[in-house]
């Protein structure tokens, strides 16, 4: 009987090994599910951050665009000014030897 109730102990003693074994398995195996979520979230985090980033660079293009694209607006107005200024000279020009030639 002692013999008995020693072998139902180690049984015992066994299962509740192999119940811990188990439960440490399982956690495990939630730690290494919560690594992967984490991997994954830091990985479309990334995809984002690098997004945002290539939106900035299409900003600043954008932007440098436009700064181009005003300063040759800029230099044209300088150009019809000057080309204004050129034809004014020569129509007083143009006067003051018409009036010469009477």
């Amino acid at each position: 009987r002692e013999r008995e109730r020693e072998r139902d102990r180690e049984r015992d003693r066994d299962r509740q090994r192999d119940r811990e074994k188990e439960t440490e398995r399982e956690r495990q195996t939630e730690r290494n599910r919560q690594k992967e979520r984490e991997t994954e979230r830091n990985r479309q985090g990334e995809g984002e951050r690098e997004r945002e980033r290539e939106r900035d660079r299409e900003r600043d293009r954008d932007r440098q665009r436009d700064r181009e694209k005003e300063t040759e607006r800029e230099r044209q107005t300088e150009r019809n000014r000057q080309k204004e200024r050129e034809t004014e000279r020569n129509r007083q020009g143009e006067g003051e030897r018409e009036r010469e030639r009477e």
